[in-house]
């Protein structure tokens, strides 16, 4: 897929002024940060939904799980079925769908009227994921291709270092429902972005349904890469879902400590990501079993002195450095397992790494409800290092490496992630 995104940049790029290629490169940043903040924002916010709702901190967990569940497993029928659709047009209505879907939560009177929202909410952002990057790749010169995607990646750091926190923040402010609601104009602004920076863009390079599912059966490495995915993103999500809750039972943890507390995770991801990206081209699963081993210590970490506001500091430092590694391993990972089908090995990523965000945070939620949270930062240390154990197992069976011509996957993906 490396060849086929290079020949679409080539064919498209350079079409359009410098400029306004890169407004157009930003606008689409924009929209992952919009989409990311609204996917993950719940987290932050589940103890004050529940309450407002009358619902348990579990249940309140759906609001990530049907939002995962759709972004997962609408991916390759939307995509597929919409192949002719101008991509400008595609996200301008994405973007509109998330709008209102935030707008309705803000307003809506009951749980399971934001449960549809949130549904609904979720195939826009499936979509996006599988259309995004490609577009802002296609709007500059070939040789600018990269560059591009990597402006476009900045969003997720900017989403969990600021996006994140900042609607924790809010919430103790004013309440959950005007986090939502501003989100909602967030999203109305980035649409007009998108309307007036971003040129026509006609569908190139769409694969069929039937060609994402062929790819993994005659692929090994492909299958096992999608089978680490699942585990790390169940462990994660299941864990992360529910840490405001932990951190107020554990802590006590005010609604101040909690938006701090994300913020610094947010910027550990953020230094992952950096050293991901400049070491995970030579052993991504070498780095991405040393990331899965930060992850379970820093979990393990949390159960044993994140009882103290240090301790849960240093924990969730260290939990987002490993998250921010093993992110930019598992894409460079899916790249070298298909680099000629990159397009369709991504829509199983995405997938794969939606659907198990839904059922992390199911899961998780069904054991914070009936054996406490402790109970979910364990599910997160069993499966993070199932991850880890099944990537070393795998190592003697395919090649580590990543062909020389191929670029670090956090480059050229855009997949979700927090």
């Amino acid at each position: 897929m490396t060849v086929t995104l290079k020949k679409t940049a080539v064919r498209a790029g350079g079409r359009y002024p410098a400029l306004r290629s890169w407004l157009g490169v930003s606008a689409i940043t924009a929209s992952l940060f919009v989409f990311l903040t609204t996917e993950l924002m719940p987290v932050g916010l589940l103890t004050p939904v529940s309450a407002g709702l009358g619902i348990s901190v579990g249940v309140a967990g759906l609001m990530v799980t049907l939002y995962g569940v759709s972004a997962g497993l609408g991916v390759p029928f939307i995509v597929a079925g919409t192949r002719r659709v101008n991509r400008r047009v595609m996200l301008s209505v994405l973007l509109a769908i998330l709008t209102l879907g935030n707008l309705v939560t803000a307003i809506a009177p009951n749980y399971p009227l934001v449960l549809a929202t949130r549904l609904i909410m979720g195939f826009a952002s499936g979509v996006f994921w599988a259309i995004g990057v490609s577009m802002a790749m296609r709007l500059v010169p070939g040789r600018h291709a990269s560059r591009a995607a990597a402006v476009v990646m900045s969003g997720i750091s900017v989403a969990t270092v600021v996006g994140i926190p900042l609607g924790t923040a809010l919430e103790s402010l004013n309440g959950w429902r005007t986090t939502f609601l501003i989100w909602a104009g967030l999203g109305a602004l980035v649409l007009v972005a998108v309307l007036a920076l971003v040129p026509s863009l006609p569908s190139a390079n769409a694969v069929s349904v039937r060609e994402v599912f062929a790819l993994p059966v005659g692929n090994l490495p492909l299958r096992l890469v999608l089978c680490t995915v699942v585990l790390f993103v169940l462990g994660h999500f299941g864990a992360y879902t529910f840490v405001r809750p932990y951190l107020e039972d554990g802590t006590s943890a005010t609604p101040l400590f909690v938006t701090v507390v994300l913020m610094l995770y947010g910027a550990g991801g953020a230094a992952g990501n950096l050293l991901a990206g400049h070491v995970v081209s030579r052993n991504p699963r070498g780095w991405f079993i040393a990331g899965c081993a930060g992850l379970v210590a820093s979990l393990l970490s949390l159960l044993t002195i994140g009882h103290w506001r240090a301790g849960a500091v240093i924990s969730l430092i260290a939990w987002g450095v490993g998250f921010g590694v093993v992110q930019l391993c598992q894409l460079t990972m899916t790249q070298a397992a298909a680099p000629e089908a990159f397009e369709a090995a991504m829509s199983l990523n995405t997938m794969a790494y939606n659907t198990s965000i839904a059922l992390g945070a199911l899961f998780g939620g069904l054991l914070a409800d009936h054996l406490g949270m402790a109970s979910v930062v364990w599910f997160g240390v069993a499966l993070t290092a199932a991850a880890a154990l099944l990537t070393l197992g795998a190592r003697r069976r395919i090649s580590p490496a990543v062909p020389r011509d191929a670029p670090a996957a956090g480059e050229q993906t855009g997949s979700l992630q927090p």
